[in-house]
């Protein structure tokens, strides 16, 4: 099972005439564009996870385990803690974390200067149990001991796979005869298959997201620098009730998947590729958006056009039961087919044709080669097969879809043209 999960991205109304994007003025006099100062909060309506939904994810996590053998699995303080607690803690150099077991309540684990802090924090519902360390002691032993405490079977410990080497390698050597494993069938397990509630949170994050890009673009014009274009895009979210940012690459260096940190200037013809988004209530977006500034080339509008055509046939791949390679396959026969590299060749599609998303941009599981993972409801991914082509320009279009018990469904709309980002 562990080998099919593949893992680890962050990052306004435009007007046509003659079938380009043409090139909005703003008053300047504002302290932002009028496009992002009209933008009004999207924050009604938002339903946080409730304590049940959490439960029903510790009992899932919990049925796992026995699946697996395994007796208990530990996680620090970071995404997969905030999915099955609520809590938000992160990491430092002392050991801060949760214990899952197979059987009973969960526990805590925690450095005995922060309990106050800690006990702010646990949500009781799902285990009130906090073990703390002083600082000449060691927490690995407080974490064997609930272990033990709760019942070992298997004798087989389970590790977050964000849980660090220290931590990992330190609970090992005071484990004598116990195996510490990869806890990624298990969590992995429960986070890969969102429910209608999270479906909804990402749905709002996307709305968000489409709506901070539809104001932002509004204000491009020649001249502008990347970093401007960038800092408009937060303002919006800002002013929709939000804290999200894009990437913005410019030219040639589009063609860079992940971009360029050398300052770029925006000038008439050029490409334009915004990435990014934001999160609600935790939940992430992911969406881009590739445009020409002014009027766009025949070669321009070509690439675009075939970029559409594989993300088209990556959602048309999708369906339950089958592999997610089967998607990443689909959309690069589209690009191959048309003359462009195989494989990863450049000029080309230089990566995986989608990633899975949730509570982090990158997460559970991919569209790539080699991953026989079944699609099944629940999962959410990116649809993003990119064309780049090395010292001219790229193209991306980026949606993120779920999948219902009747198949693929994109939360957003996707482009139009190179004249319409917006559906």
């Amino acid at each position: 099972m562990k080998n099919n999960f593949n893992r680890r991205k962050f990052l306004g109304s435009s007007a046509l005439l003659s079938g380009a994007f043409v090139l909005p003025s703003f008053d300047v006099s504002n302290d932002l564009p009028s496009s992002i100062e009209q933008l009004k909060p999207m924050t009604d309506g938002v339903v946080p996870i409730s304590v049940e939904e959490r439960k029903n994810r510790i009992a899932k996590a919990q049925a796992l385990m026995a699946q697996e053998k395994i007796d208990a699995i530990f996680m620090e303080g970071t995404t997969t803690c905030t999915y099955f607690t609520g809590m938000r803690w992160g990491q430092s150099e002392r050991t801060f974390g949760v214990v899952i077991p197979a059987k009973g309540e969960l526990a805590y684990v925690c450095p005995k200067f922060e309990d106050d802090r800690a006990k702010e924090l646990i949500n009781t519902a799902f285990g009130s149990e906090l073990r703390c360390w002083e600082e000449h002691e060691n927490p690995y032993q407080v974490i064997l001991n609930i272990v033990k405490d709760r019942g070992i079977k298997h004798r087989r410990i389970g590790i977050e796979e964000r849980v660090r080497f220290f931590i990992a390698d330190g609970l090992k050597k005071v484990s004598s005869g116990i195996e510490i494993v990869d806890a990624t069938p298990v969590t992995a397990g429960c986070r890969m298959y969102k429910t209608k509630s999270e479906i909804a949170l990402m749905q709002k994050a996307n709305d968000v997201t489409i709506e901070a890009y539809k104001a932002a673009f509004a204000t491009i014009v020649p001249g502008m620098s990347q970093a401007t274009l960038s800092a408009n895009i937060s303002s919006a979210f800002r002013k929709l009730g939000y804290t999200g940012g894009a990437s913005v690459q410019v030219g040639k260096y589009s063609a860079l998947p992940h971009g360029s940190i050398t300052p770029q200037t925006i000038k008439e013809g050029d490409v334009v590729m915004v990435d990014g988004g934001t999160s609600c209530e935790g939940y992430a977006s992911d969406i881009t958006r590739t445009i020409v500034v002014g009027k766009p080339t025949q070669r321009q509008i070509d690439v675009w056009n075939l970029e559409k055509k594989a993300q088209d046939a990556a959602f048309a791949a999708i369906k339950i039961g089958a592999t997610c390679e089967t998607v990443d396959a689909a959309a690069r026969k589209v690009i191959e087919d048309a003359g462009f590299g195989k494989n990863y060749g450049l000029p080309g599609l230089p990566h995986r044709t989608g990633h899975g998303i949730g509570m982090e941009g990158h997460e559970w599981t991919n569209f790539v080669k080699g991953n026989t993972t079944k699609i099944a409801p629940g999962m959410c991914f990116s649809d993003e097969p990119t064309i780049s082509i090395p010292g001219e320009f790229g193209i991306r279009l980026e949606d993120c879809l779920y999948i219902g018990e009747d198949g693929p469904h994109f939360f957003t709309k996707q482009s139009i043209s190179i004249e319409q980002p917006f559906g």
